[in-house]
C-alpha cells in the first residue's frame, strides 16, 4: 500500500473498524462511565447497533436485549453479541420492566414512530442522528418525553466527544477571545448509479442534509453563541429529489457567521476550522475526532489537543444519556443544541425544495 493510500480519510465503516483496533488491547478508562449503570436495548441491527454492541463490551457490559423488523436478525445479533433477549416484536421491548433506555439505530424516517412508543413506555433514548425528519417530529418527541419524566438524547457524536466538550470548557473560559467565523466541510462520494441507495432514495430519507449536514451544522451551532438568525444557501438536487449538496452561510445576532459545504459527490476532508480572535482551531475527522490544532494568532504557535478516544465514541454518547438521567444538566441541555440545529436543516431543506413522503 503507497503512503498516499494509508493517509486516505477512511469511509464511516472503516473508520469505526480501525479506531476499534485501535483500542482493541487497552484497559478500558474509568472516567467514561460515571453514573448509574442503566440496562440498554437497541431497535435495529445494522451498523451503529453492532457498534453500540461492541462499545458496551469494551466496558465490560452487555446489552440487555435487541428488536428488529426482522426477527431472524434480531436472533442472529443477539447470538453474536451475547444478548440476552431477542423480542418478538417492538412491544414486547417497550413492555419489558427490565428496560431502562433504548437506542435506536434506524433509518431517519422510522425515528419518530420508534420514539413514540419508546417513550411513551416510559423509556429513556438515545437516538441515532438525524434524531428526527423534521423540527416538528423533535418537537413531539421532547413533549412526549417530557410527559413520561424520562430523557430523550441525540446521538450526534460531535454532542458527547470529551473534545468538544474540553474545547468547549476553554472557549467559555476565555482563551481564545470571541468566536468569529465557523467553516466546515464534509464531502462523501457515494455512488451515484445506483438511485435505489440509501443515499439518494426519498422514500429511505435520503440526501446529504440528514446524513451528513448534521454533523456540520452540529459542530458550527456547538460553538455559536446562539442560533443563527440569518440563513442564505444553495442546494443541488437529485432526480430523486433529495439533496445532493450544498452550501450554507448563517449569522447570529451576535455576529458569528457560519460556512458550511456539503456533497454526497465528492471526497473531501472533513475539517472544521473555528476562528477566534486569538487563535484558530481544527478539527480534521470531526465527526468522532479526539485530537485538535490550535493555532494561536499571536506567534504562530501551534498547540495539540487531545480528548477522548475516537473508538469509545458509542461509549460517550451512552454515558451521557446514563449522566443526564442521573441529573447533569450538561448532558440533558446537549437536546437543546440539537434542536436548534434541526430546526436549521429543516429550514435549509424546505427552501431547497426537499420533501419528504411522510412530510406531504
Amino acid at each position: 500500500m503507497s503512503d498516499t493510500e494509508k493517509n486516505a480519510p477512511l469511509d464511516s465503516a472503516a473508520a469505526a473498524a480501525a479506531a476499534f483496533e485501535a483500542i482493541e488491547n487497552r484497559p478500558f478508562p474509568d472516567d467514561v462511565f460515571t453514573a448509574p449503570q442503566l440496562r440498554w436495548a437497541v431497535i435495529g441491527c445494522g451498523v451503529i447497533a453492532n457498534q453500540m454492541a461492541t462499545s458496551l463490551a469494551l466496558a465490560g457490559r452487555r446489552l440487555h436485549g435487541v428488536a428488529n423488523r426482522t426477527r431472524e436478525k434480531a436472533v442472529a445479533f443477539a447470538e453474536k453479541h451475547h444478548v440476552e433477549k431477542a423480542y418478538d416484536s417492538f412491544e414486547e421491548l417497550y413492555a419489558d420492566p427490565e428496560v431502562d433506555a433504548v437506542y435506536i439505530t434506524t433509518p431517519h424516517n422510522t425515528h419518530i414512530t420508534y420514539l413514540r412508543g419508546a417513550l411513551a413506555a416510559g423509556k429513556h433514548v438515545l437516538c441515532e442522528k438525524s434524531i428526527t425528519l423534521n423540527s416538528e417530529e423533535l418537537d413531539e418527541a421532547r413533549a412526549l418525553a417530557a410527559a413520561a419524566g424520562v430523557v430523550l438524547m441525540d446521538a450526534t457524536t460531535i454532542l458527547h466527544m470529551p473534545l468538544y466538550r474540553e474545547l468547549r470548557r476553554r472557549a467559555d473560559a476565555g482563551e481564545f477571545g470571541r468566536m468569529n467565523l465557523a467553516q466546515v466541510n464534509f464531502g462523501s462520494f457515494k455512488e451515484y448509479g445506483d438511485l435505489t441507495n440509501r443515499f439518494y432514495n426519498i422514500n429511505l430519507a435520503g440526501g446529504a442534509m440528514l446524513d451528513i449536514g448534521v454533523y456540520a451544522l452540529s459542530i458550527m451551532r456547538l460553538f455559536m453563541e446562539s442560533q443563527p438568525t440569518e440563513v442564505l444557501s444553495l442546494g443541488n438536487l437529485c432526480e430523486t429529489g433529495v439533496d445532493v449538496a450544498g452550501g450554507i452561510v448563517c449569522r447570529n445576532q451576535e455576529g458569528q457567521i457560519g460556512v458550511v459545504s456539503l456533497t454526497l459527490h465528492s471526497k473531501q476532508p472533513k475539517r472544521a476550522v473555528l476562528s477566534f480572535d486569538k487563535c484558530y482551531v481544527e478539527i480534521m475527522e470531526y465527526p468522532r475526532a479526539d485530537t485538535a490544532t490550535i493555532v494561536w494568532t499571536e506567534d504562530g504557535r501551534r498547540e495539540t489537543v487531545s480528548a477522548g478516544v475516537e473508538g469509545y465514541a458509542l461509549c460517550y454518547e451512552m454515558a451521557d444519556l446514563e449522566r443526564a438521567v442521573a441529573g447533569d444538566a450538561r448532558a440533558a441541555g446537549l437536546i437543546d443544541t440539537a434542536a436548534d440545529v434541526m430546526r436549521l436543516m429543516t429550514d435549509v431543506r424546505r427552501s431547497w425544495g426537499v420533501t419528504y413522503p411522510e412530510e406531504a
